[in-house]
């Protein structure tokens, strides 16, 4: 395996890996602060690292604001789905929230379909039906009786609309940038967000007791900002340009097995074995996306399919429907 290509599957790792932190902590935190001024300052915070981090490649040089309502667009997509995340957490577990999100790629190729007329590949399709069974085994505990009445929990359900909003963010991405440099792209993004959170949340900041938060509330605030947006953001930036975003978008399957390692790190033990089936499901899924169709990735080079599904990109369009 040439050495780039490494190096961006071992990002994408340690993105999963972060990504899946943000469920462990955010169970332990979502009934201390209102979901929307939680995330109202991770957005600010985050903002804050990427528009230096724009500032200092020279990116925000070489952006322009036209039609400014595409990142209000952007950004209320993603305070949608980080507020009803949060929202889903104060009741459902971690784990069952985390195989929610791998339901993403299977809406996301609905929206790749409906905006841009992307066509799913049958191997691709093929994984999505498996990542989507194991899923969907997992969000009902491998609770045959629940599955067959759709008795799924209220968590669950809402962070279900959150994920929605995230599967409609990539494809509209590519939509809406008009040239853009990413990081400027996406620090106007957060900027939107931002202001969206806090018009959103104003209230609930103001009435917070800011003295009386429990210290994880703080701890998961930063790792929050830092960890799970601003790093993943320069880890998936960088692994978009080192592997084809089909395998980028793969990763998303890993995320429940992280969750897991990281419930047992804090203490919290372990899913039942039958849930582990649903889990090992989503792993699978993620090998087909990873295995070569027919070294259709080496030929292509940049022209790899989309991160939801067959049409053909240019280098810079994708980069950026992945962010």
């Amino acid at each position: 395996m040439p050495r780039a290509e490494a190096l961006g599957h071992l990002a994408m790792l340690a993105f999963s890996a972060l990504v899946a932190g943000s469920f462990s902590l955010g169970v332990m935190v979502a009934n201390d602060i209102d979901p929307a001024a939680l995330n109202a300052l991770r957005f600010g915070i985050a903002g804050v690292i990427v528009g230096a981090l724009a500032a200092l490649s020279g990116a925000l040089r070489r952006a322009h604001a036209r039609a400014p309502w595409r990142y209000l667009v952007l950004g209320g997509l993603l305070a949608t789905y980080f507020v009803l995340m949060f929202e889903g957490l104060k009741t459902a577990p971690a784990v069952s929230a985390a195989a929610v999100f791998t339901l993403t790629p299977v809406m996301a190729a609905g929206f790749g379909w409906l905006l841009l007329r992307q066509i799913t590949s049958a191997r691709m399709a093929l994984a999505l039906a498996i990542g989507g069974a194991g899923a969907i085994w997992v969000i009902f505990r491998a609770d045959l009786a629940a599955l067959l009445a759709f008795n799924i929990g209220r968590g669950e359900a809402i962070y279900f609309w959150g994920c929605v909003a995230h599967a409609a963010y990539a494809p509209m991405v590519r939509k809406l940038n008009r040239g853009e440099p990413a990081l400027a792209f996406t620090f106007g993004m957060l900027v939107a967000g931002f202001a969206i959170l806090l018009a959103v949340g104003w209230g609930a900041l103001a009435a917070i007791d800011w003295a009386a938060l429990p210290a994880r509330v703080w701890i998961a605030l930063i790792y929050l900002a830092v960890f799970a947006s601003a790093s993943t953001f320069v880890l998936l930036q960088f692994a978009s340009l080192r592997l084809p975003s089909a395998k980028v978008m793969a990763y998303t399957y890993l995320t429940p097995s992280f969750v897991i390692l990281w419930e047992i790190a804090l203490g919290r033990g372990a899913p039942p074995a039958l849930v582990l089936i649903g889990v090992a499901l989503t792993v699978v899924a993620l090998l087909i996306l990873l295995r070569p169709e027919q070294e259709v990735d080496r030929r292509q080079g940049a022209a790899a399919p989309a991160a939801v599904g067959g049409a053909e990109e240019t280098p810079h369009a994708r980069r950026d429907d992945q962010i």
